[in-house]
């Protein structure tokens, strides 16, 4: 073999190689497109993105209220926001809420618990993008409604009493007005803070809760509720059997006037502390159902 020969075997092989590589880098990226395109097509033809879940504390608690709920609809996919939650006042807590939906694009399902019931009933009121409400030991107002009257309305709420209460200024508060903190202790009619707000979980964690809630400014109890978002927007209602808080009874009624798809569960006012996994069951159920 002369060097004219040798140097063209050279060439051969590697234009040979150079196709090989070629090849395979097709085939790679092949594999590759294959599964982001059916992620893609399924993202388009299957119903279009999971929803935002957005979950609304509210008094004496803050967002980490829903740790349990953040980590398992988390892990199924979703995105979760669990902004804080002012506790000024209704109209205010409500037009934060309404700001912070307006920043996120696609569908929503908005999730209140308690007093958080109030401000979401009103927060979604004209947003389209609001595909479902679910409510947690939440309240569910209709237009004019107070948080007090409902807590009142029927008998067996453990804040009944003024006892309930350790009353502290705040600055620019209008006059009368003070942020509400739960006692700790008992201070008969009202039992304590463990056997009221936090039954059904144990002493020391109900301990830590009570330490770290955040109060409410007083006045907000009397804040009227405006149209409600409920008569637009479909409804999920989980009740705790055991609320000492918010009567179920009365729960129960809220529930069935707004047409929730009702749940009821053997927990206390923070089922969504004692029981996560139950609440987050009833965010994805409504999620599903918004499409």
């Amino acid at each position: 073999m002369n060097i004219i020969q040798g140097m063209r075997l050279s060439r051969m092989r590697i234009v040979l190689i150079a196709v090989v590589l070629a090849v395979a880098g097709l085939l790679v990226s092949a594999s590759q497109i294959g599964p982001a395109g059916a992620a893609a097509a399924h993202a388009a033809g299957g119903g279009g993105p999971k929803p935002t879940i957005v979950l609304e504390h509210g008094a004496w608690a803050d967002s980490s209220s829903w740790t349990g709920e953040i980590q398992r609809l988390q892990a199924e996919g979703y995105t979760v926001d669990a902004p804080p939650n002012p506790l000024r006042g209704l109209a205010n807590d409500s037009a934060t809420l309404a700001d912070f939906l307006s920043t996120i694009s696609g569908p929503i399902i908005l999730v209140g618990h308690s007093y958080g019931g109030m401000v979401i009933t009103n927060a979604a009121t004209g947003n389209p993008n609001v595909k479902a409400l679910v409510y947690v030991d939440a309240f569910i107002p209709a237009q004019g409604e107070t948080t007090f009257g409902l807590t009142f309305a029927q008998p067996g709420s453990c804040i009944g009493s003024a006892n309930a209460f350790n009353a502290v200024p705040y600055p620019g508060a209008a006059p009368g007005d003070f942020d509400a903190y739960l006692k700790t202790g008992p201070d008969l009619p009202y039992p304590g803070f463990a056997q009221c707000f936090a039954n059904g979980l144990p002493a020391s964690q109900a301990a830590v809760l009570a330490a770290a809630q955040r109060p409410i400014a007083f006045s907000a109890g009397s804040d009227p509720s405006g149209v409600p978002a409920w008569q637009t927007i479909p409804s999920w209602s989980l009740i705790g059997t055991a609320d000492h808080v918010i009567p179920p009874a009365e729960l129960l009624f809220m529930s069935r006037r707004a047409h929730a798809h009702i749940t009821e569960i053997n927990a206390g006012h923070l089922s969504l502390i004692s029981h996560p996994a139950a609440v987050t069951r009833v965010i994805i159920a409504a999620a599903q159902a918004a499409g």
